[in-house]
């Protein structure tokens, strides 16, 4: 978990460079796009089409960054973004709805925990069912002093483990026991369900007084 922390602090390196140069980035597309005018009274086609795939290239690198989740808390955020892109990757409908901005009396290496194991198994999870069914929905906000993490995904479970879902058991994947851990560091708690091919992890903080 550590290692997987200090990973996740290089990534949000990694995040606050590419803040810096996004605003410039936008204004080298508007440059590109008036270019791009100006060439098409040209007739210069070859210029036009490598001007093309320039704005294309740049257009994608923002729109990646747009898609960006804003938590309140820069550690989710990166966390959220690799996840999201796995996600991509495995054609899951990854959704969120997330203000995690009290929650940071919480350990950025316990975040990580959380967060990073549970869409873990969410995604593996996901792999298993059809890619027409594969989704993520994850929210997070303050309740009533509390911290309130929901995340629900499509799963198939064998019937020996939809027994067990009452029970303190491994459902999916190996790090439901660090989440545990986690969780009851900071006085929560953490519940999950399986029903109708949907797998739910709910977890309960308490906010702690400052």
């Amino acid at each position: 978990m550590q290692a997987q922390y200090q990973y996740y602090e290089e990534r949000l390196k990694d995040e606050q460079r590419v803040r810096e140069i996004y605003h410039d980035m936008k204004n080298h597309l508007l440059v590109l796009q008036a270019q791009l005018k100006e060439i098409g009274h040209t007739g210069d086609k070859e210029k036009k089409q490598e001007t093309e795939e320039m704005i294309a290239k740049l257009q994608n690198q923002i729109s990646d960054y747009e898609d960006y989740v804003q938590t309140g808390n820069a550690i989710l955020d990166v966390i959220l973004r690799d996840k999201y892109r796995k996600a991509k990757e495995k054609i899951i409908d990854f959704h969120t709805e997330i203000d995690f901005s009290k929650g940071d009396f919480i350990d950025a290496l316990d975040i990580s925990t959380i967060f990073g194991n549970a869409l873990d198994n969410a995604i593996e999870a996901c792999e298993k069912v059809s890619e027409e069914e594969r989704f993520i929905t994850m929210k997070a906000r303050e309740k009533n002093h509390f911290l309130v993490i929901h995340i629900e995904n499509s799963a198939i479970l064998e019937e020996e483990e939809k027994k067990n879902t009452k029970e303190d058991t491994f459902l999916h994947g190996f790090g439901l026991k660090n989440i545990q851990r986690a969780a009851e560091k900071y006085g929560g708690q953490y519940k999950r369900n399986y029903q109708n091919g949907v797998y739910m992890l709910s977890i309960l903080i308490p906010i702690a007084e400052k």
